[in-house]
């Protein structure tokens, strides 16, 4: 038996679900180390009792009518690509949807369903055929219902906001386990709460989304300047956002250049800083704005040209396997000021030197669309006085190092909590308590409504692998 193999559990859960027409794994049993793989390989370290793939609505009504019997928390896993690990928790009772996948784009009305084992990848296939997209993640795998739950930002949210700011419905089984529809008219408050409160008020099966037209052809790709010239590069983006068009969306990672094709040999073991731009307006536009962007400093490497979205939309793949370990820290920034540009480029400084490891600090640019168009209360998802995103995420494959990137992570967000806002993007960063799930929704009275959503549709607090907000009433 390898050393993350799961020993047999055969009498876990031995009464489970009459009825569940789905595949029932438990340790020992074939295929379950292989379906409780997830993105955050520290999982692997304590596998779960039970992993109930379902194949349809019925499967997670059945799953929870007998979690709600017997008062069992469930977890609940979509693409698996959560930070915390909480679609595996360790000897938990776990939903898989994963084989839920189904997609339908409308063209004529620009809007497209999803059921929520789906990927972004999958997502942006099928729009795309119709020359439509929805605005989500950065990277394919990651799946389209905690991505969405959580509020959903990338490469197009300056143009056409968050991804819950283009959400018209979701499906929902509640925890003991009947059908619901939540939207502007139906349940709304339930609407208001699954736009950005996570997975603490039931199990969504299927999404609603607003499509918008762009694409194949966008303009976008990798700019990377040596690390002496960072603190000078960072600091002149956030002037140089403020007068950005909405199509100029922009990321930035510090990182240590790996020695992937392209990359000079000059940099290989070093740090750089990388600027990732997409342009989804007008050629002419994107080639001056990109110029102006390139010249801020003297790149080493730019890869930056006509491409079409579906390559733009994977071109981080690479950087974030499956399966590996991992820890992450993040929070909003009102500014790039002198301050925080050195802060980053310090703790850059400080990575733990560990082999196969690909370490990052990203930075990713608000403003436009998702900081203007939509009220701060009009979701759960708080974007308020946020000008930009931070986002520490170390990988690394052996356990030895867990304890030295855990530190480094921790370090870097002691370093960073001057600046960083209260409230904060709960997708890119781990959860870090109680106090911070207070304000991590921009105010006590939001979280306030969301204990009162929660006290409504989970009173016992069963999903609770998650973010979690405590109900209402257990206050």
């Amino acid at each position: 038996m390898s050393p993350t193999s799961s020993p047999p559990t055969s009498l876990a859960h031995a009464d489970f679900a009459p009825g569940f027409r789905g595949t029932v794994l438990r340790g020992g049993d074939a295929g379950f180390d292989a379906a409780r793989v997830v993105f955050n390989g520290r999982t692997a370290d304590t596998p779960p009792a039970l992993i109930a793939g379902c194949v349809d609505e019925d499967d997670v009504t059945a799953a929870l009518r007998y979690a709600s019997a017997r008062d069992l928390p469930v977890a609940v896993r979509g693409g698996g690509h959560g930070a915390d690990g909480h679609a595996m928790p360790a000897g938990a009772l776990v939903l898989d949807l994963s084989g839920m996948r189904e997609i339908t784009v409308d063209p004529r009305t620009r809007t497209v369903g999803a059921q929520a084992g789906a990927v972004l990848g999958e997502l942006d296939a099928a729009t795309q055929e119709y020359g439509l997209v929805v605005p989500s993640g950065t990277v394919t795998t990651t799946g389209i219902a905690g991505l969405t739950l959580g509020g959903g930002i990338g490469h197009l949210m300056r143009r056409f906001g968050a991804t819950v700011d283009n959400l018209l419905a979701c499906e929902m089984i509640t925890v003991d386990g009947r059908k619901v529809r939540a939207d502007e008219m139906e349940n709304p408050d339930l609407f208001w709460a699954l736009r950005g409160g996570g997975g603490n008020f039931g199990v969504v099966t299927a999404f609603e989304y607003r499509a918008h037209a762009l694409g194949p052809g966008v303009v976008s790709g990798q700019i990377v300047f040596p690390g002496e010239q960072a603190a000078a590069v960072l600091s002149k983006l956030h002037a140089f956002m403020a007068d950005a068009p909405r199509e100029l969306g922009l990321g930035t990672t510090l990182t240590v250049a790996p020695p992937l094709p392209g990359m000079p040999e000059e940099v290989h073991g070093k740090p750089v800083l990388i600027l990732i731009p997409c342009h989804t307006g007008p050629r002419g536009e994107a080639e001056e704005i990109i110029g102006r962007l390139t010249a801020l400093g003297t790149p080493v490497l730019d890869t930056v040209g006509p491409t079409t979205w579906l390559k733009t939309n994977s071109m981080l793949d690479a950087v974030v396997p499956y399966g590996r370990r991992t820890t992450v820290r993040g929070g909003y920034l009102a500014t790039l000021g002198e301050a925080v540009v050195n802060t980053l480029v310090e703790r850059l400084a400080a990575v733990p030197n560990a082999p196969g490891t690909m370490s990052t600090i990203n930075v990713w640019s608000l403003g436009g669309a998702i900081s203007e168009d939509v009220g701060e209360d009009a979701t759960a998802f708080s974007r308020k006085g946020a000008s930009w995103l931070w986002e520490c995420a170390p990988v690394w494959t052996e356990r030895v190092h867990d304890a030295s990137f855990d530190e480094w992570a921790e370090a870097t967000r002691s370093a960073l909590s001057p600046y960083t806002l209260p409230n904060a993007y709960t997708n890119l960063t781990q959860d870090m308590g109680e106090a911070w799930r207070r304000g991590v929704f921009g105010s006590a009275a939001k979280y306030r409504r969301l204990a009162e959503v929660k006290a409504v549709w989970d009173p016992r607090n069963l999903l609770r692998h998650n973010k979690n907000i405590t109900p209402a009433a257990g206050e």
